[in-house]
């Protein structure tokens, strides 16, 4: 099996990934607050994670994917209000869009998708074992994680309890022992809420996720390999998730903590108060999910990435590039009864080295890329060479299916076989008409 190494941002560092249990690996990724139509903001971390899914699936690792929906937040509870709906009518329908969108950009759906309100019993429980334990104190119905009792509090951050101390500040009102305290239960007569011990209310942000996955993976007591999500969620949820964990089960959730960069909009940061957000469907539609996901995977995934008309075109040429290239090919290797579904390729290395070296995406399309001109060049011959003509598509399909490319490849029935040898004679014998009409025939087919 391959060496995957992978950037850990509990340390700041590559290093050598080992599953906690033999070739089994478990991975959760943050997902979206359902309120409102995703923005393309919302898919550099479903792009992102799926490649990594993909590439351990690949490499021979059993992978269980984890991926959640928020479906209880004060911005669910207004929008809802807003368009005269409830808030399970307001989830739902974009729960839907989400998970039609997550095929549009080529991935794979998660194999959970839990949802708060249906964990709501064990973020109680959770919740009430913080409590009993002294990490956590009711206050006015409200419940409070206290940060100083949590050890190395900051690891996953940088930031020390001294400098978020400096910068926060009790207001009037609040109910907390300390400013740097977050709050795991609020109390609130405000859209849905639940019966607890302390008050009728909602779970906090922070606590929701780590209890999904203590739940999801008890054999591992909560402890997964990896932990993902975008960069703006290490700070602070990911560090009070951890913090959590640490009090609850006395370990840091996670192994490797991994995070995405940001998209930016003409070089400019993607913002509501600029004004340039931009909803993922709006893209879909106009130049397509996996060319969106081609310029995603042009940068690093912890670099920022930048969208604008130039990039997504750049795109959406190079997918049509191999797709052309590959559906020109299946068609030759098809018509010499070549089945093209059982092609494998006889050598990956300098692609896997690639996105084994921290999913570096960048140099594993510059392999694939490569291989599209060699694709191209063993078909554009008199004498073709099929043995190397099926090694090149076989690469090419590998390649794409790691990186989520979706191809259409075509395949021929004995009736496709039959029309290519009759335009082949047609073409032979100088009867354009005859060949025009056949070429006409298997252009409707979306075989030519």
């Amino acid at each position: 099996m391959e060496e995957v190494k992978l950037f850990n941002s509990l340390g700041m560092k590559k290093e050598i990934f080992t599953p906690l249990i033999p070739n089994k690996v478990s991975i959760y990724c943050c997902g979206p607050t359902v309120y409102n139509d995703p923005h393309i903001g919302n898919f550099r971390p479903v792009i992102t994670f799926d490649v990594l899914r993909r590439l351990l699936m690949h490499i021979g690792y059993q992978v269980t994917f984890v991926s959640n929906y928020t479906d209880v937040d004060d911005k669910i509870i207004k929008r809802a209000k807003e368009l005269g709906i409830t808030e399970k009518e307001l989830t739902t329908s974009v729960i839907k869009e989400y998970r039609h969108l997550v095929e549009e950009v080529g991935a794979l759906q998660p194999d959970y998708t839990p949802t708060p309100t249906v964990y709501m019993p064990e973020i109680i429980s959770y919740v009430e074992d913080l409590v009993k334990t002294g990490y956590a104190y009711v206050s006015d119905g409200d419940v409070y994680l206290s940060v100083k009792k949590i050890p190395n509090y900051g690891e996953l951050s940088g930031n020390s309890i001294e400098d978020l101390e400096n910068g926060a500040r009790i207001a009037v009102g609040d109910k907390k022992k300390d400013p740097v305290d977050f709050a795991l239960w609020k109390k609130t007569d405000e859209g849905i809420q639940w019966e607890t011990p302390w008050s009728k209310g909602r779970p906090g942000w922070h606590t929701e996720c780590c209890v999904m996955i203590h739940t999801l993976f008890p054999e591992q007591k909560g402890y997964i390999d990896i932990h993902g999500g975008g960069f703006d969620l290490k700070f602070p949820h990911h560090e009070n998730e951890m913090a959590q964990a640490k009090a609850h089960d006395g370990h840091k959730l996670a192994h490797f903590w991994m995070h995405n960069g940001f998209i930016n909009i003409n070089n400019e940061k993607m913002s509501k108060s600029l004004g340039n957000v931009i909803l993922m469907k709006d893209v879909v539609k106009e130049y397509g999910g996996i060319p969106f996901r081609l310029m995603l995977l042009a940068s690093h995934y912890r670099a920022p990435a930048s969208f604008s008309a130039d990039t997504i075109k750049e795109a959406q040429t190079k997918y049509n590039q191999i797709e052309t290239a590959m559906k020109k090919v299946a068609i030759l290797l098809e018509r010499k009864d070549i089945d093209v579904d059982a092609l494998k390729p006889s050598d990956e290395r300098k692609f896997l080295e690639a996105l084994c070296d921290d999913l570096n995406t960048p140099n594993a399309l510059s392999v694939l890329y490569e291989e599209i001109k060699t694709l191209n060049s063993l078909w554009r011959v008199k004498e073709i060479n099929y043995e190397a003509l099926s090694d090149s598509f076989a690469k090419v399909r590998s390649y794409c299916d790691v990186l989520g490319i979706s191809l259409h490849i075509p395949h021929l029935n004995s009736e496709d076989k039959k029309l290519y040898e009759e335009y082949d004679k047609a073409k032979k014998n100088k009867d354009f008409a005859k060949s025009d009409e056949i070429r006409q025939t298997l252009l409707s087919k979306n075989l030519f």
